[in-house]
């Protein structure tokens, strides 16, 4: 860490990348759209998908005045990663007899600060890079494709759900049928 003229220092710090779901990153080519069967000249921006390996790590060099949601824009720049920033949120984790805890970072926080006043022991304190779980669903956070595939994939599990409950209903109904039918005297 070095402190600058103007009082603010600048350092290290160490971010762990702890996703579950896959990021959205710039296809390396550009594949031209067909509108009424031409070719559209500029093309359709395409993405792709992949998992981050467990455990990646990223050092970033920043200020002690830079902002967690600056840090958050900063990794996803360093891995090209094209997903809006609020789906993102920056965690301290600490460690304190054995015990781990998680703390999300409001987004005007300063990890640098935070890093200098706790100290250098990674127990003490250390950055994680987490989905931003607030518990409800910031919806436009997603693009419109996203969006889609979602409703997709909740129209299917429905589906699903009603089949297996006719079946179900379908199989109870038979077994009525059968012990009213032993019941009867025929």
């Amino acid at each position: 860490m070095s402190l600058n003229k103007d009082g603010s220092y600048t350092g290290f710090i160490k971010v762990q990348l702890k996703l579950v779901r896959p990021v959205s990153v710039p296809a390396t080519k550009r594949v031209p759209s067909l509108q009424a069967g031409r070719p559209h000249p500029q093309g359709v921006k395409r993405r792709t998908s992949f998992y981050l390996p467990k455990g990646t790590v990223k050092h970033l060099h920043i200020l002690s005045h830079t902002r967690a949601s600056e840090v958050i824009d900063a990794l996803l720049r360093k891995f090209t990663v094209i997903d809006n920033p609020r789906k993102f949120a920056l965690f301290e984790r600490s460690e304190k007899d054995e015990q781990v805890y998680l703390r999300k970072l409001g987004d005007d926080e300063q990890p640098l600060r935070l890093r200098l006043l706790a100290g250098p022991s990674e127990k003490v304190l250390s950055f994680i890079l987490k989905e931003n779980e607030t518990g409800e669903v910031n919806w436009d956070a997603f693009s419109l494709p996203e969006l889609h595939n979602f409703l997709l994939i909740l129209q299917r599990e429905e589906e699903e759900h009603v089949r297996r409950l006719r079946h179900r209903y379908a199989r109870c109904r038979q077994k009525m049928q059968e012990a009213l039918a032993a019941l009867t005297p025929g």
